[in-house]
């Protein structure tokens, strides 16, 4: 290439300044200790709770191909996927930005012939295209989470939450609240009662501002149904009460049902939780079809997890929640870190073990007499140990 373009495009190949060793691209971080330390310890805590329930896991890959990622549950998720070429195949990958779509494939694939029904437990990166909501600022995020594959029931749905609810418990989250829709709803009942096309964006609107007086205005022989639905809007037994007397077409009416019957179910296995009802909200993950719940704390604005119910590749009924390591590790304090005992070249190993054994951390040292000490209290160490004898660094 000539003239100024060429020219142009040199200089910027050329007079760029070179980039900082600790600079990394916009939505990526390190974790150092003691957060990396936090989260590890932490999602061990929500798998062990998991797998006591017979949660197994399972570990989908980082990349899939895009024809297979993209499909079935993982339709939706187009926008959020980054996507690189394989240098093998020269097929198209995406980078995954959600685990469940993986859970849905497995499910219809390899574990097509595992008894029913199968539960999973995972726990991985993820990579979106841009932060899922206005608060959060990463586009690597951690998800663990746990899918039910099988059962279409309230019973299915309440024992998402009641496991999710005692792994939030075991890691110390308090204030915690479970806030359930069903995004299907209002879409059906807009459907089944003649709204134009041309009208619903607009009433959609209003109702995801719970804009009681746009919904009047937009809903037409809907307004009186939408507003006492808004006002339906709150603790769950406040929202059965409202929603049972509620006059609606045949499939609106069975959505809302199911919902009803979940609150039930919930209530019969976890009668303490705190639950609230929103039966207008319409937004959720796109590929979700039933019951959703969203986890939320108490003076957080941040979803701590989110879950529900959808459709596996082959159609089977599933039901899952993944939370947000990086949000509920916030909630809690950082993990202790293990007391470490520095060991002067002379130590007894057999003594190191048994520290190790007993949750020390051993510091391998290299020097011996007051540098020891000198080193152990500098590397953060509380005992050096020398020989079998253990001097406190204090």
């Amino acid at each position: 290439m000539t003239g100024r373009a060429g020219d142009a495009i040199g200089r910027g190949m050329t007079d760029d300044p070179p980039l900082s060793p600790a600079l990394l691209p916009s939505g990526f971080v390190d974790l150092l200790t003691p957060d990396a330390r936090t989260e590890a310890e932490g999602v061990a805590t929500l798998m062990d709770v998991f797998a006591s329930h017979g949660y197994d896991r399972v570990r989908p890959p980082l990349m899939e191909f895009e024809e297979t990622y993209l499909a079935g549950a993982g339709a939706s998720l187009a926008e959020q996927s980054f996507r690189v070429m394989d240098p093998d195949t020269r097929r198209m990958m995406v980078l995954r930005p959600d685990i469940t779509p993986q859970i849905a494939r497995m499910a219809a694939t390899r574990a097509g012939g595992a008894a029913r029904p199968l539960r999973v437990s995972y726990a991985g990166t993820c990579v979106v295209v841009a932060p899922v909501a206005a608060e959060e600022s990463g586009r690597q995020v951690m998800q663990t989470g746990i899918e039910l594959i099988g059962p279409d029931s309230p019973q299915a749905d309440a024992e998402i939450l009641a496991v999710g609810a005692e792994a939030l418990e075991r890691l110390g989250v308090t204030g915690v609240s479970f806030d359930l829709t069903m995004p299907p709803f209002i879409p059906a009942l807009l459907e089944e009662a003649g709204i134009p096309a041309s009208s619903r964006p607009a009433l959609l609107r209003a109702l995801d501002r719970k804009d009681a007086a746009a919904v009047a205005e937009h809903g037409g022989a809907l307004s009186t149904t939408l507003t006492a639905l808004l006002e339906s809007s709150g603790a769950a037994e406040h929202a059965v009460a409202r929603l049972t007397g509620l006059n609606l077409p045949p499939r609106a009416r069975a959505i809302l049902d199911r919902l009803v019957d979940t609150v039930a179910a919930i209530r019969e296995s976890r009668p303490d939780l705190r639950l609230t009802v929103d039966p207008v909200e319409f937004r959720g993950w796109k590929y979700h079809t039933g019951v959703c719940v969203t986890v939320f704390a108490t003076g957080r604005s941040e979803e701590l997890g989110r879950g529900g119910r959808y459709l596996c590749n082959d159609n089977e009924p599933a039901c899952g929640l993944t939370f947000r390591p990086d949000v509920l590790f916030r909630l809690i304090p950082a993990a202790a870190p293990r007391k470490r005992v520095y060991l002067a070249p002379d130590a007894d190993r057999a003594e190191a073990a048994r520290l190790r054994a007993q949750g020390f951390a051993t510091i391998g040292g290299f020097s011996a007499g007051p540098q020891a000490m000198e080193d152990a209290r500098r590397l953060g160490c509380d005992f050096v140990l020398s020989g079998l004898a253990r001097t406190d660094v204090s």
